[in-house]
């Protein structure tokens, strides 16, 4: 039961979930090899055109003295990346799904628009990357280089087709491209190593290079690479023991050092290259990659300089959009449950990225795109803090984490870590709304639109940040009963009479970890000769618009997957009957308790109480006030 269970759930990325095999070699190297690979494909996020504008403006602005900020974001990255592997191994769930089960729906869907609104930000800086590459390369003009990129759709389709480990080594191949470019690139500039040495001492000189750090900050510590990271784990099948999980975590930790430091790398070569050629030079404001790849030539002397630069731009691009729409799938599937084709999911992801990439560049010009991409990284470390504080709350969970939860150290570097986050964004957004009501830019529209959205994201985030303490000082006190003598009534029942025994029980069934939890006490409650319904609602789009007339692949499977739960149950000597609903799953269970004629209706539930309850409700609470039966809310510990 328990397995049957386990595999039906849904899966995150299920169609290369645990489809790399771990090899029982005693060779460390060996299985090393066998666990890398899901860092890299995080990794090229780090390195996307993104970051190129924030390196290239900090290096001309303020010369060496920004490498610290590189350094602390690519510490935070490996401890973030790291938290993220470990909660995708141990509960086989990746972030989106897991904020959503923890969070709730309605929580689930405010964090998925604001992921949307990140990997989108993040999607068109890979967009005017790789068109402004095309067009050093190749002269092809850049609204035409953005339309190209749209044709990445089928390069991503197709590697996908091959598995995951030949995209893991298209992007391991693009990504030492990037590095052997950049490499060339330092020993043509010739940095100060001494101004090097001196950059790795915290300093920020003004507002402005806030501003500029905290858009380095965003774009190395990517929080859709949190939600890509939990997934790609689980494309490895481990031994879900406790030396095959911890050895798992181990390599991934090992694997993610490795990545993120060569994104260091990277990053630091390109903010010392500004640094030595621009900076030096007295092009204080050089913050636009086509003007860095046209400075590059006379200042450095030499004309392979900026043919490697634009190399380097193109294979970043291209990298980055993989990873990219790849975590469009997941947060989507994760947090909405919803599945859709994942060229079309691609497609989707790219259209958001390329109408607002054409719009600055008709409108605005070419010359706006530096601006463009630096806001884009601004708006990722915005986002950073919705998806950072859920994390850690996952993996210091001991109920959820068991002997894997994090140790103290660990839970105390992560904390500060979301501390400096959320700190740098307060003091950005203060400073920025102080700057317009100073200016002419203030007034009535201020407070009528940035205030409010203001003032409810923060809201937004205190809720997330302190509900899991909340929940786990009620889940402390839950079952203490203090009585009170003298407040209560006498007793209205006077005599307890028996009721006739439950023949026709409903099981409401998802496809979840709580469907074997459902079962069981429908065979503990219910009497041999009672027969169990099996229901379960299609929810998708099709099954909405057709009803009982679809005959998609996913209704197909779900009807298959309650007739192998019913089987099982047979097994037992039960009678059992399957019905299926479609469209709205409150609506249609309700619908298909009362046509059943059931008398008992067994539901699974998530630990859903007090203020979440209340504020956002749950299925189990809007059926039960629909129907005239009783019902039963069954409970597990799930991972």
């Amino acid at each position: 039961m328990a397995k049957i269970g386990l595999e039906q759930r849904q899966v995150s990325l299920s169609e290369v979930h645990e489809t790399v095999p771990i090899p029982k070699h005693p060779s460390f190297l060996r299985r090393l090899l066998a666990f890398a690979g899901p860092a890299y494909l995080v990794s090229v996020g780090y390195m996307d055109p993104g970051n190129w504008a924030t390196d290239i403006a900090g290096g001309s602005k303020f010369g060496y003295t920004l490498i610290w900020v590189l350094l602390m974001s690519n510490a935070m990255a490996v401890l973030l990346q790291s938290l993220s592997a470990r909660m995708g191994i141990v509960g086989r769930r990746d972030l989106a799904q897991a904020s959503r089960d923890y969070y709730g729906r309605y929580s689930g869907y405010f964090l998925w628009i604001l992921c949307e609104i990140a990997i989108a930000a993040c999607d068109l800086a890979e967009v005017l990357g790789a068109a402004i590459g095309l067009k050093l390369l190749f002269g092809i003009p850049l609204a035409y280089g953005v339309i190209i990129t749209a044709l990445d759709t089928i390069l991503i389709l197709f590697l996908h087709q091959l598995g995951i480990r030949k995209m893991e080594a298209f992007i391991i191949m693009l990504v030492s491209t990037i590095g052997l470019c950049f490499g060339a690139e330092i020993l043509f500039s010739g940095p100060e190593w001494k101004g090097i040495i001196s950059g790795f001492v915290p300093s920020l000189p003004g507002n402005e290079a806030l501003y500029i750090a905290l858009g380095i900050l965003g774009a190395t510590v990517m929080p859709h690479n949190l939600y890509l990271h939990s997934a790609l784990v689980q494309s490895r099948k481990i031994e879900r023991t406790t030396t095959g999980i911890k050895e798992a975590i181990k390599f991934n930790i090992i694997d993610s050092a490795v990545a993120l430091n060569l994104a260091f790398f990277v990053n630091s070569a390109i903010l010392v290259m500004s640094a030595a050629v621009f900076h030096r030079a007295g092009y204080n404001q050089v913050a636009d990659i086509s003007e860095a790849h046209g400075l590059l030539a006379p200042l450095v002397g030499s004309a392979l300089a900026p043919a490697l630069f634009a190399i380097a731009l193109i294979a970043s691009g291209q990298s980055s959009t993989i990873t990219g729409t790849l975590a469009g799938q997941i947060v989507m599937e994760g947090f909405l449950n919803i599945r859709i084709r994942p060229w079309l999911r691609r497609l989707i992801t790219r259209t958001l990225a390329i109408i607002p990439a054409l719009l600055t560049i008709i409108y605005f010009g070419e010359g706006a795109t530096g601006k463009l991409l630096i806001l884009s990284q601004v708006i990722l470390s915005l986002q950073l803090a919705f998806a950072v504080i859920p994390l850690i709350h996952f993996v210091s969970d001991k109920i959820k984490m068991r002997e894997y939860v994090i140790p103290l150290w660990v839970k105390t570097l992560a904390w500060l870590t979301a501390s400096i986050i959320v700190s740098l964004n307060v003091k950005l957004v203060f400073d920025q709304i102080a700057g317009w009501l100073e200016s002419a830019q203030g007034g009535t529209a201020l407070y009528l639109t940035v205030m409010p959205v203001t003032i409810g994201l923060g809201i937004f985030l205190m809720f997330i940040t302190f509900k899991p303490w909340v929940k786990t000082l009620f889940r402390r006190e839950k079952g203490l009963v203090v009585p009170v003598e003298g407040v209560h009534r006498v007793p209205a029942v006077k005599e307890i009479e028996t009721v006739h025994a439950y023949q026709r029980i409903a099981l409401g069934l998802d496809f979840g970890q709580m469907d074997q939890a459902v079962m069981s006490h429908a065979l503990t409650v219910s009497p041999a000769v009672a027969t169990l319904i099996l229901l379960h609602v299609v929810e998708t789009a099709g099954a909405k618009t057709m009803g009982t007339e679809i005959q998609d692949s996913e209704t197909l499977s779900d009807l298959e997957r309650l007739e192998r739960y019913a089987q099982l149950l047979r097994q037992k000597g039960r009678m059992v009957e399957v019905k299926l609903g479609y469209g709205n799953p409150i609506r249609e269970l309700v619908e298909l308790v009362k046509t059943s004629r059931a008398d008992l209706l067994i539901l699974g539930g998530h630990g859903h109480r007090t203020v979440k309850d209340l504020l956002f409700g749950a299925t189990a609470d809007e059926v039960r006030h629909r129907i005239g039966i009783p019902v039963l809310i069954v409970r597990d510990t799930p991972l």
